[in-house]
């Protein structure tokens, strides 16, 4: 065996908000909420599609196009997600797949659990993905969420 075909990885991001489990729950599950801080807040891509289907079986698409400052230009990249579990104001579980140029890169399992405290609500974020060859790898997949995190805290400040 020369190259390893798959990376498996897994990930904890844990982040705490001053709002309640009710407010942070709907920053996921409104689309219109959504799709300002996880799918159209960064400049190097433009969001040709959003579209989220929020109940167990549901699903979400986000469709995108590389800017000219990254480093796939022009490039599609696809990440569609099915809702696995959700339990309101305590827990979500998606499946999904993402694709870069028509490729499948990788397949991942996201289980985010919201925690009541007495200043608002504890999250943890647990990411156990499949990387496939030419993907961006667990350690770019890490840091793109916790940039999408950092998005979700701004957004709910």
């Amino acid at each position: 065996m020369s190259e390893q075909a798959v990376i498996h990885n897994t990930f904890v991001l844990e982040r705490s908000f001053t709002k309640t489990p009710e407010r942070v729950f709907a920053a996921f599950s409104d689309p219109a909420l959504k799709q300002r801080w996880f799918a159209a807040s960064t400049s190097n891509h433009a969001v040709e599609k959003f579209e989220l289907d929020f109940r167990v079986g549901g699903f979400e698409i986000t469709q995108s196009r590389f800017g000219e400052g990254s480093p796939f230009p022009g490039v599609e990249m696809v990440n569609e997600e099915r809702f696995q579990d959700i339990l309101p104001n305590r827990r979500i579980v998606t499946a999904s797949t993402m694709t870069i140029g028509g490729r499948r890169i990788s397949a991942s399992l996201v289980t985010v659990e919201l925690l009541a405290t007495e200043t608002g609500t504890d999250m943890v974020f647990t990411h156990q993905a499949a990387f496939f060859e030419g993907s961006d790898g667990p350690a770019m997949r890490q840091d793109g969420w916790k940039q999408i995190l950092d998005r979700l805290q701004k957004a709910l400040s």
